[in-house]
């Protein structure tokens, strides 16, 4: 049977929950295989449409959303007029909150999030939409190949006009920095290792009231609504900007410049799969 494919037909942003690690962000490449009969133009399926509808389809799905499998412990979840609420306990015992428009989070009929689970469940829903000579979709989500450091940090962007807004999205995402025009792949290392499994928070949005040693809680009001999420502290990472990975960038230079203060430094600090912002200080 016919068959065509595209690779690294889009970059799935997002973050979701495991049971011991507790948010992390994740960025996942998605390559598609189309099996049918070829149509009235000798194709399967246009090339373009690909591109278009099932690359749309993908981000409607579960890009820049936060993916809770339901085999959690202690999840409980409710929807009313505030959002979609779910709640559910970490396996150090941690308590996290999340509240928000019911299109930024999914739960999923799965105990854990894998990139088969998610890719089986990215099928079933994907055949509803081809045309009725395309019999079979098979969808491959694969992290991008990185040599040297890295980190997952989910974020959310109050100001964003667009899916960024969702207080937990999320990436993973490569480093470089460059001391005196040298790598410095043991300051890489560094900052992987402490922005490891990491929520990048903004100060005005953490709320003085519900923060506590163990548990910190961000909340903020967006275009698309209401956003809060409760985590433990052990897990979070405050600055006082925005958490754009510009900011990012500049706030990772200008720290290493303050332990090096002679030194010229610059940062490549990626958002995902290839792309990201120049920090210099």
């Amino acid at each position: 049977m016919p068959a065509l494919f595209v690779k690294h037909l889009t970059v799935m942003d997002f973050s979701y929950v495991d049971a011991s690690r507790g948010i992390l962000g994740e960025s996942w490449i998605v390559d598609v295989v189309l099996h049918g009969d070829l149509d009235h133009q000798g194709m399967v399926f246009d090339f373009g449409h690909v591109k278009k509808q099932i690359k749309h389809a993908i981000d409607e799905l579960y890009d820049h959303r936060l993916l809770v499998p339901k085999g959690l412990n202690q999840l409980h979840s409710s929807i009313d007029d505030k959002g979609l609420s779910i709640n559910w306990q970490d396996s150090k015992g941690g308590h996290f909150k999340h509240l928000s428009p019911p299109s930024a989070a999914e739960l999923l009929p799965c105990n854990e999030v894998s990139t088969d689970n998610i890719s089986r469940l990215m099928e079933s829903k994907l055949k509803q939409l081809l045309p009725s000579n395309v019999s079979d979709i098979q969808i491959t989500l694969r992290p991008e190949e990185i040599s040297g450091a890295y980190y997952h940090y989910s974020h959310g962007l109050k100001k964003h006009d667009g899916n960024c807004q969702r207080i937990a999205h999320g990436h993973r995402s490569r480093i470089e920095i460059l001391i005196n025009g040298e790598r410095d792949t043991a300051t890489e290392s560094s900052w992987a290792e402490h922005w490891k499994d990491i929520y990048i928070g903004t100060k005005e949005d953490a709320c003085s009231t519900s923060t506590t040693e163990e548990h910190t809680q961000f909340a903020y009001d967006a275009p698309q609504g209401r956003f809060e999420l409760t985590l433990p502290s052990r897990c979070c990472y405050i600055i006082n900007t925005d958490s754009t990975v510009e900011y990012l960038a500049d706030h990772i230079a200008k720290t290493i410049k303050t332990q090096n203060p002679g030194a010229d430094i610059q940062v490549f600090a990626y958002e995902g799969v290839l792309k990201g912002a120049i920090g210099v200080a």
